[in-house]
């Protein structure tokens, strides 16, 4: 049985023209690691504040290891949260921001300084235990709220977008220590997400929210190669796509006629509106692909950009009213690649999907 259960779960604010979350089902995995990703307004906010009871769902309800948690109030579920904001008390030291759930809790003083020197340690900040929150980085202070979300060993941590007040750099090194926290204590985690980066780091496994539903629940991996729908395909990861007509033998009519072979997702009649979609790494320049039976489409490169462990180019496709882009490697790259230059960009049917669009 899964540690927690969302059961038809709906939200509907008052006033608003759509529901903030429809008949949601959801499972979560005692131990996993579940993010919640979506663009802004999709439902996944929402559904982080139904689970930590700072909202009551509008039907449905929430089970934890079974039993219906609506009626109970926050600090009867036995979860940590920790907002993007830090919110720790700045009166108050490290050390004593990180006590207060154990001294709302009654733990015994003595117990108190031992679990919060822990934690501290956990994020490996019990030197600057006297200090105030003023004095910290921002990447400290959220290790604080992360080690006083720990502090009274909940069932369940929850976050929401915890590192997107951080810079680049600091907010990829405090993934690195929320990957190794998550392995290291084995505590179930639900971290909520706008960056698809993020959650292809963090996560064991991803929800895909868009418009209050969940598109598609699947592993980092399956997101990227497996897309349910145009819609994930698009937001995880990279994507070059075309509209067209689906043809019936798994093709992709272009306006002009042209044929483009690709994988079928979902259900495509014969003559209904489709979309192919196509990864950039995926694409070759014709002269190196050699590939038999691949799908070739002329273009006029716009730019071609250096970017370290790749070529960027950008191109614009003949006939069509559309820019595509690829990521070659260096090998690949005829570095004397110019604007206005003629190339035909090519790529396997495998390495293209069909959706409808």
């Amino acid at each position: 049985m899964a540690l927690i259960e969302f059961d038809r779960i709906s939200k509907q604010y008052p006033g608003a023209a759509t529901p903030a979350v429809v008949s949601l089902d959801l499972s979560i995995e005692a131990g996993e690691f579940l993010t919640l990703l979506g663009p802004s307004g999709s439902g996944k906010t929402t559904t982080l504040m139904l689970l930590a009871g700072f909202e009551l769902p509008s039907a449905g309800q929430i089970r934890l290891d079974g039993k219906p948690i609506q009626a109970l109030p926050p600090h009867q579920r036995n979860m940590g949260v920790v907002f993007q904001s830090y919110s720790l008390f700045p009166h108050m030291t490290v050390a004593q921001n990180v006590a207060f759930p154990l001294s709302v809790r009654k733990v015994p003083a003595a117990e108190q300084q031992q679990r919060v020197q822990q934690a501290l340690d956990t994020v490996r900040l019990g030197h600057l235990a006297q200090r105030r929150p003023q004095q910290l980085s921002g990447g400290q202070q959220q290790r604080v709220a992360l080690a006083r979300a720990l502090v009274f060993q909940p069932r369940v941590v929850l976050m929401d977008e915890p590192l997107s007040a951080l810079d680049k750099k600091l907010r990829e090194e405090l993934q690195l220590e929320i990957r190794r926290l998550h392995r290291e204590l084995g505590v179930t985690m639900v971290f909520v997400t706008h960056d698809q980066a993020e959650a292809m780091t963090l996560s064991d496994r991803v929800a895909v929210f868009n418009q209050g539903r969940v598109e598609q629940l699947a592993t980092p991996q399956a997101l990227y190669d497996s897309p349910a729908n145009a819609f994930v395909a698009g937001f995880i990861g990279d994507n070059n796509t075309l509209p067209g007509q689906a043809d019936g033998s798994g093709a992709l009519r272009l306006p002009d006629g042209r044929a483009l072979q690709g994988r079928a997702v979902g259900a495509l009649a014969s003559g209904a509106a489709a979309q192919l979609c196509v990864r950039p790494e995926r694409l070759h320049l014709a002269a190196q692909a050699g590939e038999p039976g691949a799908n070739r489409l002329p273009a006029t490169v716009l730019d071609a950009i250096h970017q370290g462990d790749h070529w960027r180019v950008v191109a614009r496709l003949q006939g069509l009213d559309s820019t595509w882009f690829a990521k070659l490697a260096p090998r690949e790259m005829n570095t004397h690649l110019a604007p206005g230059q003629a190339v035909t960009l090519s790529f396997s049917h495998d390495d293209a999907w069909l959706f409808p669009a």
